[in-house]
């Protein structure tokens, strides 16, 4: 086991943000970090898409072969609340993260700054607690009408991070129904197994069990509390909220052990903050009768390929002299990189 401590105290936090507000919900964020650390958590997570919004029943105005002009105004207003990674909010929450001294985990939509700038992504950043921007991970299959708004992920975007309470990595709501990414997450020893949500069901909280059971991990699941009317009441397509409940989203944060038992939560019909401190001992010791990528395994019967290799939509050669392309061969940028006087290149570089 890669534990380099006995115990670590984790902090899991409900609560919604100013919806398609990017700015106030930052400040939220780094609020409610420092709020969490007043108990001195070593990590500290937040829901599924916090900065600045999972939109529960709206339709931006999309039907099967028809987009309403006033969807793609509202559509406007939620791609205005995306973040840019990196950029000046990510620096923010990180500049939190080191305060507080713990690793952090945020749930945002997050704007494409490498192509376009026009699609939108349901991501987790991993902050350090030296304030750095640790990795992210991209939702590999947004669920239904989710896809109406954010692209897909690829295997570039999975990171499983080593750390002194063990290995931290993160699948998002219903990517946890993809019986091989929860493979690919057991097979690089995920310890902290994060799952942010938008699904506030009981049928979740049976999610969560299991995968606790099946990769013999701790389970942190985090959700967020939301009413109606924390939405914004001058959004173009309000009347999609017709008939929606006062209490859109109830929450059900939770924190599950290797053997499924809950450590804290679920946390249910109000925002909070759920602390505990975790026996890491328990993760070896589940794994006596059941390791899923060891003793368990059958890979004489069965076998995973994973692609992490980035998907990019346009490869580029021969990039005019000291022009980075996107889509370029690294050789290729380090060519052109050369080709203007090895600027920011010297011995040693």
């Amino acid at each position: 086991m890669s534990n380099q401590v006995s115990q670590a105290r984790v902090a899991v936090v409900q609560s919604a943000p100013v919806f398609m507000d990017r700015q106030a919900t930052v400040e939220k964020v780094c609020r409610l970090i420092r709020e969490a650390a007043q108990q001195k958590p070593r990590l500290i997570m937040f829901p599924e898409a916090f900065v600045s919004a999972y939109p529960w029943r709206l339709y931006f105005g999309t039907t099967v072969g028809r987009r309403e002009p006033l969807g793609r105004k509202a559509w406007l207003r939620y791609w205005r609340s995306a973040v840019e990674v990196p950029g000046p909010d990510t620096e923010a929450m990180g500049v939190a993260a080191r305060e507080a001294g713990a690793y952090v985990a945020v749930g945002v939509i997050e704007r494409d700054t490498t192509y376009s700038g026009g699609t939108l992504y349901c991501t987790v950043l991993f902050f350090g607690p030296d304030g750095s921007l640790l990795g992210k991970h991209r939702k590999l299959k947004p669920t239904a009408a989710e896809r109406y708004l954010w692209g897909e992920g690829d295997g570039s975007t999975m990171p499983v991070l080593k750390t002194e309470m063990g290995r931290v990595g993160a699948l998002i709501c219903w990517e946890n129904y993809m019986p091989l990414a929860r493979m690919a997450m057991y097979a690089k020893g995920v310890e902290l197994y994060l799952a942010p949500t938008a699904d506030s069901r009981d049928s979740w909280q049976a999610t969560i069990r299991h995968i606790a059971c099946e990769g013999r991990c701790f389970v942190l699941s985090c959700c967020q509390y939301v009413t109606r009317d924390m939405y914004p009441q001058d959004l173009e397509v309000m009347e999609e909220l017709e008939g929606a409940p006062e209490v859109i989203s109830r929450g059900g944060s939770a924190i599950v052990n290797p053997m499924g038992e809950y450590v804290a939560g679920p946390l249910f019909g109000e925002e909070g903050i759920l602390v505990a401190d975790l026996d890491l001992s328990l993760i070896a010791q589940g794994k006596y009768d059941f390791d899923v990528v060891g003793h368990y395994a059958r890979p004489d019967v069965f076998k995973l390929v994973v692609n992490e290799k980035p998907l990019v939509p346009v490869e580029t050669t021969g990039a005019p002299e000291g022009v980075q392309v996107p889509g370029a061969t690294a050789a290729a940028n380090r060519e052109a990189e050369d080709g203007a006087g090895g600027r920011g290149r010297g011995p040693g570089s």
